[in-house]
């Protein structure tokens, strides 16, 4: 299959882009990037563009699946109207365009608590972009909803550096509901991701199927 990966040069997507190239059901991947990655593969087709005008570079997403890990934060963004247009403007219109290339399965990095009426303003846009994404009806829409992503990152993120040093033992606490809180590793979420996607069925037309994955099936699917 052929799978178009969005966000990989970020933590979980670098993670998912070695495990879709190692992957023998992948016969290319397609990674649109605002800088070059410093990898060369024979299955590796890497596309610089301005994600302000992605909608000029349509053809590139006549793929099978898209996976989406794009994101930021606020202050790398630098304000929350840069933040939402990277963490929903962005993944939106890859979404559309993938769905306009009869794509068949959109697997969307989210959060845990996302949701469009939530009050803090990092989930609302999470929630938002969920939303708007089951909009298009995608036959496969996979969402995943990890908590805090655990796994060195190029940039430094203070409050999470301190969060990692005190997730291995909170996350001993986290039992029953609270599960779903728990920390994970970003490699975790890479192998449930591309496990999913190496597993489908694409030849099968079926109604529009909405899957939603937190903690515990992120985990599951990850060893299957």
């Amino acid at each position: 299959m052929k799978v178009m990966l969005l966000g990989a040069t970020g933590l979980t997507g670098g993670k998912v882009l070695e495990r879709l190239l190692a992957n023998d059901r992948v016969s290319s991947v397609v990674a649109p990037v605002r800088r070059e990655i410093a990898l060369t593969h024979e299955k590796l087709e890497q596309h610089e563009m301005d994600f302000d005008r992605i909608r000029e570079h349509g053809e590139l997403f006549a793929v099978d699946v898209i996976i989406c890990c794009l994101g930021t934060t606020i202050k790398k963004a630098g304000s929350p109207e840069q933040f939402r247009k990277v963490d929903y403007g962005y993944p939106l219109k890859a979404a559309e365009l993938g769905r306009a290339n009869g794509v068949k399965a959109f697997i969307l990095m989210s959060a845990i608590a996302a949701s469009s009426s939530s009050k803090v303003f990092y989930n609302r846009v999470k929630g938002d972009l969920e939303e708007s994404v089951k909009a298009l009806g995608f036959p496969l829409l996979s969402i995943y909803q990890p908590s805090l992503l655990l796994g060195e990152r190029d940039e430094s993120r203070t409050a999470e550096a301190l969060g990692m040093k005190a997730m291995p033992l909170v996350n001993r606490a986290l039992i029953g509901p609270l599960e779903r809180f728990r920390a994970i590793e970003a490699d975790i979420v890479a192998g449930a991701m591309v496990n999913e996607v190496c597993g489908l069925s694409l030849d099968q037309d079926s109604g529009p199927d909405v899957r939603v994955h937190e903690y515990p099936d992120i985990v599951a699917l990850a060893k299957a």
